[in-house]
């Protein structure tokens, strides 16, 4: 099976690992510490909280939002609506409700066109979702954002280390949030960060992950000078609890593995890309059958194609031949979202479109030259006599 994504476990990951085994901590330490801070600096952000998982970013991200700027239940918030369930889910279980924005055909990111006609006065925020590690126009985002006072959340979950006229996503709104779990460009088992450059952002962000806690005690060091002795305020406040947090804690053992990755990050998106590319050239012949995606500036996550019709047979026969798909991030076409939103295909065409069209295969760094002409060249099969 060409799978979506793969993991190989470097000799450095696998040291690291024996180093938390022999410590004997796997709570928030060292390579908790260092996985975020250096994942921050290649964000260009000053804090980074790493956690169990890029859903989790985004929900403690906007929780602190709503609390810090004093936002009201039933508040709304836009979102694309083509993207995985998570960034509607979140302003769900935060008591906001999430409006859908129509997408640029293309691109599959939100249509920065269509975002103003969305905004009513009980707007709060927009989230923008950098699809496939392919880039939103932050640009215009931010001075939509800005015209309107506005918050902004990046969903950057697919998009780590993808640029903006050389800024890296997820640093330009008031949060930005990534996940590592599988098949992602930094991959943990389970895992996400959030970034922000806002201190008390952070602080919020941090203490929301570990249920509320009072900022004061996070770890076991928090508080005790260098003979170990701990503070009287330390010692009243470390089961001090500020917000209705949750448990979205990691381990040392996924920092680990992260801390390791970012070594490789770049050369392993560079074989992102080539795959990529590989691909497109293989399949362009099709374009009569094929929208191939836009791969200028993506650090390409994965590969989505839509079919312009039989997109059910393709990916059948994708299957039967060894190579897995994903549908391509349908929101409107959920069940529990037509119980919740009604008839939302009607009002979001291409997001409706790429729902019923589009999947998505791997371009991930463990694929081969051998892999790429393998799709290829089944893909090719599947067309053979058609017109």
């Amino acid at each position: 099976m060409i799978g979506v994504g793969a993991l190989k476990i470097s000799p450095k990951a696998k040291k690291y690992l024996g180093q938390v085994v022999r410590s004997n901590r796997i709570s928030y330490g060292p390579f908790s510490q260092s996985f975020e801070s250096e994942f921050a600096k290649a964000h260009h952000s000053r804090f980074a909280i790493f956690m169990n998982s890029g859903t989790s970013a985004l929900h403690v991200a906007l929780q602190a939002l709503k609390e810090k700027y004093d936002w009201s239940d039933g508040d709304e918030v836009l979102v694309p609506a083509v993207t995985f369930v998570a960034t509607a889910n979140v302003c769900l279980h935060n008591r906001l409700v999430p409006k859908f924005v129509d997408v640029n055909p293309q691109s599959y990111n939100i249509d920065v066109n269509q975002i103003e006609r969305h905004i009513t006065k009980r707007t709060r925020a927009i989230m923008p979702v950098h699809v496939a590690g392919l880039a939103c126009d932050m640009t215009e985002i931010c001075q939509i954002a800005a015209a309107h006072k506005l918050r902004i959340l990046e969903d950057a979950c697919e998009a780590a280390f993808t640029e903006h006229n050389g800024r890296r996503v997820g640093s330009f709104g008031d949060a930005g949030c990534y996940s590592t779990y599988i098949c992602h460009h930094i991959t943990t088992g389970v895992g996400g960060l959030a970034v922000t450059d806002d201190p008390d952002l952070a602080v919020r962000i941090r203490s929301l992950a570990n249920h509320g806690r009072d900022a004061i005690y996070i770890k076991p060091e928090d508080g005790r000078d260098h003979k170990g002795r701990s503070s009287r305020e330390v010692i009243e406040k470390r089961f001090s609890f500020t917000s209705i947090g949750h448990s979205f804690r990691c381990t040392e053992f996924e920092a680990a593995l992260g801390l390791a990755q970012l070594e490789d990050v770049e050369k392993n998106i560079k074989a992102r890309q080539e795959n990529a590319k590989r691909l497109t050239e293989g399949l362009e012949s099709l374009s009569y059958f094929l929208q191939l995606p836009i791969l200028s500036g993506s650090t390409s996550m994965f590969y989505p194609i839509l079919a312009r019709s039989g997109k059910v047979d393709l990916v059948n026969h994708l299957e039967a031949n060894g190579i897995e798909t994903r549908d391509l991030l349908p929101i409107v076409s959920q069940p529990c979202y037509r119980k919740m939103f009604k008839n939302l295909e009607a009002e979001y065409p291409n997001a409706a479109r790429i729902a019923h069209r589009g999947f998505y295969i791997g371009s991930h760094p463990l694929m081969t030259k051998k892999d790429t002409d393998k799709i290829v060249r089944t893909i090719k099969n599947f067309y053979a006599g058609a017109h």
